[in-house]
C-alpha cells in the first residue's frame, strides 16, 4: 500500500512537470510567432503554432485566425474566427477580427452582422457604431447611418473620424448648418483636411 501511494505521488509530480513544460513550449511558440509576424513571415508563424493547435483553445484559434488573414487565407481565417466566437460567445475582439477577412472577400452581410452582434453585447462600442455608420453612409442610406453616428458624435464630439463621417451624413441629409459646423470643427484638428475643405466648398 505504501509503495502504491508513493507511485501515485510520483505520477502526479511527473504530470505537473509535463504540464509546466507544455505551457512553456506554448509560450515560446507564441513568442516565436510574434517575431515571425513582425518579419512578415506569416506562413512560418502559422507553422510554428499549428503543432500546438487545439480546437478547444480560444487563444490559439484567435491567433491562427489573425495569421491566416495576414497570409491572405481568408476562408481559413474566417473559420478560425468563427471557432473563437463559438468558444467565447461574448468575445468582441473575435467578432471585430472576423470583419477583416469577411470584408476582404466582399461578404459585407457578414461584416454588418458581426458589428450588430457586437452592439448587442456592448451597445456603445466605438468601432462597431462607427463602421456601421460609415457603411450605411457609403450606401447612401443616411437615415440608417444617422442611428449610429448620432450616438458617436455625442460620445466623441471632437474625434476626427466621427466628426467627418457625421458631417457628410448631415450634408447628404440636407442638414447643411450642422454639416458646416462639423466641417469647421474638423479643421481645428487638421486645418488642411481635404474632405472638410471640400464639404465647406459645397455649402453656400
Amino acid at each position: 500500500m505504501k509503495y502504491k501511494i508513493i507511485g501515485l505521488i510520483i505520477l502526479f509530480v511527473l504530470s505537473l512537470n509535463a504540464k509546466a513544460q507544455s505551457q512553456e513550449d506554448l509560450q515560446n511558440a507564441f513568442v516565436q510567432s510574434y517575431s515571425q509576424e513582425n518579419e512578415g513571415k506569416y506562413s512560418e508563424a502559422i507553422q510554428t503554432l499549428v503543432k500546438y493547435y487545439s480546437e478547444d483553445s480560444y487563444e490559439i484559434n484567435l491567433r491562427m485566425a489573425w495569421l491566416n488573414y495576414l497570409s491572405g487565407l481568408y476562408t481559413e481565417s474566417i473559420s478560425y474566427y468563427q471557432r473563437s466566437i463559438h468558444l467565447r460567445p461574448l468575445s468582441i475582439e473575435a467578432r471585430l477580427g472576423l470583419t477583416y477577412p469577411a470584408a476582404a472577400v466582399g461578404n459585407w452581410a457578414q461584416v454588418i452582422l458581426q458589428y450588430k452582434d457586437i452592439l448587442k453585447i456592448a451597445p456603445n462600442n466605438y468601432t462597431a457604431n462607427l463602421r456601421l455608420g460609415q457603411i450605411y453612409l457609403s450606401r447612401k442610406e443616411y437615415q440608417a447611418a444617422s442611428r449610429y453616428l448620432e450616438l458617436l458624435i455625442n460620445q466623441y464630439p471632437f474625434t476626427y473620424d466621427v466628426m467627418i463621417s457625421t458631417a457628410w451624413n448631415y450634408f447628404y441629409e440636407g442638414k447643411l448648418r450642422k454639416a458646416k459646423i462639423l466641417f469647421q470643427k474638423v479643421l481645428l484638428i487638421y486645418p488642411k483636411d481635404e474632405s472638410a475643405v471640400l464639404g465647406l466648398s459645397k455649402i453656400k
